[in-house]
């Protein structure tokens, strides 16, 4: 029997009901096919998820496509400029329309029999049709899509959750500074791990293991998490050097009336969030060796690249970090039981030049070592969960995220219906 095989031995309902706060999940979440069909159609077909920026659709035409589980959707900018999603779902006899992952379209045409549509998804034509065939009702199905400050999220769902644009109004103002509209991609890089999507998130939500990651501890600091109590001899220079660093930021941020305190609500509501400006150690520009820029040429308006890393986490699936010099995005979309998708996206400014600004192999370097650790670390514990051996053990304090994260899926399953 292979991994993906693995039945579930309890109903879900048991599961669910015998889950201990504090303690990591039972095997069945991570291993069986009948949880990650649920998770598929109870969390990713009913929650606003993130699947790209505005930066990869920025011209009319601009295209690309994502698959999550049995949908596949198309990700376009229209005529109008507003950015539109639509299932990738001809209404003749069904095909798949746009077969490419990403492009650029004049009109939408499936290849099959040449139904054309708009890029707004009305039926432009159909040939050989009876009279009385009214293309007004075969246009391409509509998917609910919002644009947050450059971000775009797209909800499955017949009515998605309303509560998006509330998040949204929080996080613009952290957001706004760094004008991701006005970016474009440097690299994508994408990773199938080998592990559930819910090791992959809860791996993000912690920086327990943070010294697996040298490359990143150079200029991140390694505190995520922990609070006074959680300090230990080895940390204490690390949290003076932190605390003198926010204390720069804040007169940073003060000065140019940017917002930086903690806003969380990561499992009190549909649309989970948690977003913070953090101070970056050595120089405190960018994530890099020493700290210093990645790109010469800053977003948005900024004046100084010291402007700390804005962290953004959003359940079920992606997290942020948006500096003055660029912005990496991360995407977490599930595969299969033990595989999952995750993309990784680097902003600079539009007018930044390869070569001359910023060098992609410089860009990318602390991350793509980052990814690679996590990857395996994924995949290491994947093989754990599968073991007969396995019991689910106690949270670390400053796992307090991946806690968070687990209750929040936890509640979804228990809200939502299938």
């Amino acid at each position: 029997m292979t991994l993906s095989e693995t039945p579930v031995h309890d109903p879900l309902d048991e599961l669910l009901a015998r889950r201990e706060p504090g303690r990591s999940l039972e095997a069945a979440f991570y291993t069986s096919p009948d949880i990650f069909d649920v998770d598929v159609r109870r969390i990713f077909a009913q929650h606003w998820i993130f699947v790209g920026t505005a930066a990869e659709v920025r011209e009319p035409g601009d295209f690309f496509t994502v698959t999550v589980g049995p949908w596949s959707v198309i990700v376009l900018r229209d005529d109008d400029e507003q950015v539109r999603a639509l299932h990738n779902v001809c209404r003749h006899r069904g095909a798949r329309v746009l077969t490419e992952e990403r492009g650029s379209v004049g009109n939408i045409v499936c290849g099959y029999h040449r139904w054309t549509y708009a890029t707004d998804g009305s039926l432009l034509h159909a040939e050989s049709q009876p009279p009385g065939f009214d293309p007004s009702c075969f246009g391409l199905k509509q998917v609910h899509v919002r644009n947050v400050a450059g971000l775009i999220f797209i909800c499955l769902a017949q009515e998605p959750p309303a509560d998006l644009e509330e998040v949204a109004n929080v996080v613009t103002p952290y957001l706004a500074p760094h004008q991701l509209e006005r970016t474009k991609v440097a690299a994508q890089i994408d990773i199938v791990e080998q592990g559930n999507w819910k090791l992959v998130m809860e791996n993000n939500r912690e920086c327990y293991h943070c010294d697996g990651h040298p490359e990143l501890i150079a200029s991140l600091f390694p505190l995520f998490g922990y609070t006074e109590e959680d300090i230990t001899p080895r940390l204490r220079p690390v949290l003076e050097r932190y605390e003198r660093a926010k204390s720069d930021l804040h007169d940073t941020c003060r000065a140019r009336q940017v917002p930086i305190e903690v806003r969380e609500e990561l499992d009190t509501r549909a649309t989970g969030f948690r977003v913070e400006r953090m101070p970056l150690d050595l120089a405190g520009e960018s994530y890099s060796a020493d700290g210093s820029r990645l790109c010469q040429k800053l977003l948005g308006d900024f004046t100084t690249a010291r402007f700390g890393d804005l962290s953004l986490h959003m359940q079920p699936n992606s997290w942020f970090h948006f500096l003055a010099d660029h912005a990496v995005t991360f995407s977490v979309i599930p595969v299969a039981p033990g595989e999952t998708l995750l993309r990784t996206t680097w902003l600079v400014h539009e007018d930044a030049v390869e070569g001359t600004d910023y060098d992609v192999d410089s860009l990318t370097a602390v991350w793509r070592a980052t990814n690679a650790q996590d990857s395996a670390l994924v995949a290491r514990t994947q093989a754990g969960v599968s073991s007969p051996a396995y019991v689910g053990g106690p949270y670390s304090p400053t796992e307090n995220q991946v806690e968070a994260f687990v209750s929040w899926y936890l509640t979804r399953l228990r809200q939502t219906t299938a």
